[in-house]
């Protein structure tokens, strides 16, 4: 499958519709995803990033039906990670010469990958590269999300090549953000962003700043996974300053682990004492150890809140498994601007709180209070306390 762009840009990437977990088992991609590269053609001709490593041949044989392969003059590699990058061995092969334009980070991570010393040309930020009528020009984007990354400028067609900046994990028969359900396309958007891009924020926001005083116009914006920007393509980047200051919706959310319902119960009872001191807000509860949850939707939903609160019960003087690893993910996400608490229930030893507390206050959230313990199973005045334990933290975070 390919198609075409404009009259001089082809898209002639994969969409991959089969795939649920990316980064190893690290990100859930629910709706798959796809791996854009992109063909250029004017007096010279270009090739924009590549695909994943398991469809290099087929990558490389559908190329062959586009183009003499020895007529591609330059191959813009725009982030060496392998989704992007996994083809290169299989099309330098065929053109073992082609120059390969990108960053100086970027030939360490390709040649670390795939040890081959390649036609590499370094370039930075400014840099200019003719292919007849127009240029590229290129701009490093450092962090977003790797050291090497860097955005590729179309000058006449007004595109900006963008790598994983502005891209979503979202398979579609129609490639163009104007033709899918938005509400889709958008939790995609936002959730790409929460679980890859939040500690890189303040990069985020200094990227765009540099990129808009360049005052190029844009026509389109190209990622490298998901849905071409052509309707509006400034939306998202307006979507991303948004998301890069530290972005919260009015919400709390609640993640729990139970054993025998004691905690859920918990965490029942204080959602309701939330909604009695502020019905505006918005209060959700998430097991993170439910056979439906997903870690990275809880993870979308923790960059969405102002709060969250942190619940497990007790278990060998530690916490669950699955309410450890929500907060080893959201110490590694480095959320600013945001405020937690912990509770839970315990038999006899009852660390569980205190550890909550701790984790939280590692990850940089301000704690509310110290924490609510209940033993056993709550009966009806430990339910009363933890309405009463949501109360203080609605009125708290009003």
């Amino acid at each position: 499958m390919s198609f075409e762009i404009n009259k001089s840009v082809k898209w002639v990437g994969k969409i991959d519709w089969e795939l649920k977990k990316f980064h190893g088992d690290e990100l859930s991609t629910n709706r798959g995803s796809s791996y854009n590269s992109y063909l250029i053609q004017d007096e010279k001709i270009a090739l924009i990033d590549c695909v994943w490593t398991p469809f290099a041949k087929e990558f490389v044989t559908n190329l062959k039906k586009e183009i003499d392969l020895n007529k591609i003059d330059f191959i813009i590699a725009n982030h060496g990670e392998p989704d992007h990058s996994g083809a290169l061995p299989e099309l330098m092969r065929e053109i073992p010469d082609t120059p390969i334009y990108c960053t100086a980070n970027a030939i360490k991570s390709l040649k670390g990958q795939y040890h081959q010393d390649w036609n590499f040309v370094p370039v930075k930020t400014g840099d200019k590269l003719s292919l007849g009528s127009k240029e590229f020009i290129f701009i490093e984007a450092r962090m977003l999300h790797w050291p090497d990354t860097m955005f590729t400028y179309l000058t006449g067609d007004n595109i900006l090549f963008s790598n994983d900046g502005f891209g979503q994990h979202l398979a579609s028969e129609h490639m163009f953000n104007d033709l899918v359900d938005q509400a889709e396309l958008y939790y995609e958007a936002l959730k790409y962003y929460a679980n890859i891009l939040t500690p890189f924020s303040k990069f985020v926001e200094n990227k765009i700043t540099e990129i808009l005083s360049f005052n190029l116009p844009v026509d389109m914006i190209c990622p490298s996974h998901g849905l071409i920007w052509r309707d509006n393509p400034l939306q998202i980047v307006d979507k991303y300053m948004g998301w890069a200051k530290d972005y919260q919706e009015n919400q709390i959310s609640i993640i729990y682990d139970t054993m025998w319902n004691s905690t859920r119960k918990m965490a029942e009872e204080i959602a309701a004492g939330i909604k009695l001191s502020d019905k505006d807000v918005t209060v959700k509860l998430f097991n993170c150890n439910s056979t439906h949850a997903d870690k990275n939707d809880i993870i979308t939903e923790v960059f969405k809140s102002k709060a969250i609160l942190v619940g497990s019960p007790t278990i060998n003087k530690g916490i669950s498994f699955a309410v450890a690893g929500i907060l080893e993910m959201i110490k590694g996400l480095a959320f600013k601007n945001k405020k937690g608490a912990a509770f839970g229930s315990y038999g006899w030893s009852g660390e569980n709180t205190k550890l909550i507390y701790t984790e939280l206050e590692h990850a940089k959230f301000e704690l509310l209070n110290e924490g609510l313990r209940v033993t056993w199973s709550p009966d009806d005045d430990a339910l009363i306390k933890c309405q009463e334990f949501g109360r203080t933290i609605g009125e708290a975070l009003k």
